[in-house]
């Protein structure tokens, strides 16, 4: 069974390959939105060709392509993004040929015309992106806060996304635990992406440009987690002048430096807690001597001199946290994040892309018990990935990814539960897995992206020859309704070992699953449908039924250090997701309604999560 599937992947694969074709009497129209102030790409742009009422979006590079133009006529095309002003140019399209047109926009009025509105509908007509949410920085910040702006925080927001209180900013994504979501910073997973027992984010805003969430639904280029994407991607830098600042916040002060390099920018940004007194208030005044910091450099060279076309990428990025009682008598408490990480992302002559990615992200948790009751506790967890994927995109306007990505991980665990049993887990395994998918686009009125991840090897002992199809379709029936849905299989190879229990988590080691489990895996239906009353509002509606196999849970009988630490469970999840957006200048008014039900089963004990929240409601204007 499992060859069979491995042939028919290959097969897939070689004739959508031996498809590319270029038409003779179409052109394409390619080049990269930037910032005119700054020189920073701008992603998730809009493009749109007046005459032919079609447009795309810029990718997270902010390169765009439009094919299956006809050539040797003149079009106008009209660029916007929300907080600049529109640019409108004129562009005749060659023959078998791809136009480059390079447009910078400069910051302006944050309102779109009636045309671009037009043209957004126009990009997303067919657009597979059910549970997918684009995220801007100045979203964020507009949005209400406790301290100051925080990316994880603004997740409450969503339907869907369920939080267990003010005190953390963990969040849990339909019915799934938190160590089931995967974050990504720059393509390099984090692996602990909180401060302050999880008060708040490592992520300072101020280092992002953009973000995309998948809720659910993800297709074929994620993998290793089972129920949601957080992918981030850090700022370029300012490649026309230099430029700094610095904030204090009433828990933190910042400082952002940023300029340009030859063929390139770099961009570096710091924030560390000064003022610990503020955390009391999220712990009913109890005192926390808190320390936490973070970091994040990154260089970019783009000489056309030495590679045409190439883009490079040197990214570092390092956070820590200490918790010093001053007091014998309690334990104490250090983590931290290292990342570092190489990208080289590259354009050809044809309609081709790809992306080159390495990374290392290193976790290191230790408690430190001193004289306290506390365990003595200490893990440590190495992540070594290599990922290398390409896009085709045909005339047709189909296009084609494929890929593949080899992870190594290494983790070391000392850990001593509440009954004194200490225990001593070593574990290293590698992942190599391939994925391809082909997104059918062709019809203005639906799209479908059909692919699939196949683990040849697992990280852990039970995760090999795992076969992992997705699929998602839109469906647009009428220009003011799409109906939208997905599904797919996924595998997780890294978990948690944590207490339920504990309103604030102190200490959730990292580790491969082990071979006495089944490797975690999840099954994701979801099916909903996206209505534009007029240019002004919108509602989306989801429902979503999410099934849980060999998901791991604490093994609170164990007793002797022979017992096993971990427990396999299954679990379910399904829900009613509704939202709404009004935007009329100068408001915008949105909200959102979440039924949900979640729960648990672990050996043979059916129990409900603190995350399973019945009813969730959001206001926000």
């Amino acid at each position: 069974m499992n060859l069979k599937y491995c042939l028919l992947f290959s097969i897939i694969v070689c004739c959508l390959i031996s498809n590319i074709t270029f038409s003779q009497s179409n052109g394409k129209l390619r080049g990269i939105i930037k910032d005119r102030s700054s020189g920073e790409t701008l992603s998730f742009a809009n493009v749109y060709i007046k005459e032919l009422h079609i447009g795309t979006s810029t990718d997270k590079h902010g390169y765009y392509l439009i094919s299956s133009l006809p050539a040797n006529k003149e079009y106008t095309v009209i660029v916007s993004y929300i907080g600049y002003l529109s640019t409108i140019k004129k562009v005749v399209i060659q023959p078998n040929k791809i136009t480059k047109l390079d447009i910078l926009l400069l910051p302006g009025e944050n309102e779109l015309q009636t045309i671009e509105k037009i043209g957004e509908r126009v990009i997303e007509k067919n657009e597979t992106d059910i549970g997918l949410k684009r995220i801007s920085i100045k979203s964020i910040k507009a949005l209400p806060k406790g301290v100051e702006s925080d990316v994880f925080r603004s997740l409450q927001y969503m339907p869907g996304v369920n939080i267990t209180g003010d005190v953390s900013a963990k969040f849990y994504v339909r019915g799934s635990d938190n160590n089931q979501n995967l974050i990504l910073l720059n393509g390099a997973p984090i692996y602990n992406p909180f401060h302050a027992l999880g008060l708040f984010s490592v992520i300072d805003p101020e280092m992002i440009k953009d973000i995309k969430f998948f809720k659910g639904g993800f297709t074929s280029e994620y993998g290793g987690r089972l129920s949601s994407v957080m992918d981030l991607i850090t700022i370029d830098g300012n490649r026309n002048n230099f430029s700094g600042q610095a904030s204090l916040s009433l828990l933190t002060a910042k400082t952002k430096i940023e300029g340009p390099i030859p063929g390139g920018s770099f961009a570096f940004t710091a924030r560390k807690s000064y003022y610990s007194s503020i955390l009391k208030k999220f712990l009913n005044n109890k005192t926390i001597p808190y320390d936490f910091y973070d970091a994040s450099f990154k260089i970019n060279y783009a000489n056309q001199n030495f590679i045409p076309g190439a883009k490079f990428v040197i990214h570092y990025f390092l956070s820590g946290d200490k918790f010093n009682n001053k007091n014998f008598l309690k334990e104490d408490f250090k983590f931290s994040n290292n990342i570092f990480g190489f990208s080289w992302f590259q354009v050809y002559d044809a309609p081709l892309f790809s992306e080159l990615n390495i990374s290392v992200s290193k976790f290191d948790g230790e408690v430190i018990p001193n004289f306290s009751t506390a365990g003595a506790d200490k893990n440590e967890l190495t992540d070594i990935t290599f990922n290398y994927k390409f896009n085709y995109i045909y005339d047709s306007k189909d296009e084609i990814a494929a890929g593949l990505q080899i992870t190594s991980v290494k983790d070391k665990l000392a850990i001593e539960n509440n009954s004194g049993t200490f225990s001593s887990i070593q574990n290293s395994g590698a992942n190599f897995s391939l994925f391809a998918k082909y997104k059918f686009l062709k019809i203005e009125e639906f799209g479908l992206d059909v692919g699939a991840r196949y683990n040849f090897n697992g990280i852990s002992k039970n995760g090999s020859n795992f076969f992992e199809p997705r699929i998602s379709f839109t469906f647009r029936p009428a220009v003011f309704l799409a109906l939208k849905g997905a599904w797919g299989i996924y595998q997780q190879e890294v978990t948690t070992i944590t207490d339920e229990n504990e309103v604030i988590s102190l200490f959730e080691p990292y580790v491969i699953v082990p071979a006495y489990l089944q490797t975690p895996k999840a099954m994701h239906y979801s099916l909903g449908a996206e209505i534009f009353f007029n240019d002004y509002w919108k509602m989306n509606s989801e429902v979503y039924y999410k099934k849980l196999d060999n998901i791991t849970a604490l093994n609170e009988d164990k007793k002797f250090s022979s017992d096993p630490d971990l427990v396999s469970a299954t679990g379910e999840s399904y829900g009613l997701e509704l939202s709404s957006e009004l935007t009329y200048k100068p408001f915008k008014f949105l909200s959102s309604y979440t039924l949900s039900y979640a729960y648990k089963e672990v050996k043979k004990w059916i129990y409900y999560p603190r995350y399973d929240s019945r009813h969730f409601i959001n206001f926000i204007l």
